[in-house]
């Protein structure tokens, strides 16, 4: 009866899970990971914010301002800054025909401070400046500028 039994068993499996120790180690690997990526976050966006900013102040003005010039005869005045690009700048004699750039927001930086607008250029002397104030937010060497 006991042979019986056991005949009717099945046999055991060959098959094996994984053990403790190698779950452990792949979460000691994961949090290990995991950290990596939580500290170096902040280098990875200032990096792609900075790029942003740097495309944003040489090209992605270039068309809308020289659009406004030749429209109104010259580019914004420091005074009317970049802002005439989005809203009628007063006294414009009918010839605005913007806005040559959609949403003021489009107007700051990643870190959410106003483009710098200089005209006329004082390193651009026949243009404009058009510089950040970079991620200090103060003028000093990681300023982005156009020049």
């Amino acid at each position: 009866m006991i042979t019986e039994q056991l005949k009717r068993r099945r046999p055991i499996s060959k098959k094996r899970g994984f053990t403790l120790i190698e779950i452990m180690l792949v979460i000691g690997l994961m949090v290990l990971l995991v950290g990596l990526v939580v500290t170096n976050v902040d280098n990875l966006f200032g990096t792609n914010q900075t790029e942003l900013v740097r495309f944003k102040v040489k090209e992605s003005f270039k068309t809308p301002l020289t659009s406004y010039r030749i429209h109104m005869g010259s580019f914004p005045t420091t005074q009317q800054g970049l802002k005439a690009l989005a809203v009628r700048p007063e006294g414009d004699g009918g010839r605005w025909r913007g806005p040559y750039i959609e949403g003021e927001e489009n107007l700051k930086d990643p870190w959410g401070r106003d483009l710098q607008y200089r005209y006329p250029g004082t390193h651009n002397t026949s243009s404009y400046d058009l510089y950040s104030l970079g991620p200090d937010g103060t003028e000093s060497g990681d300023d982005i500028t156009n020049w």
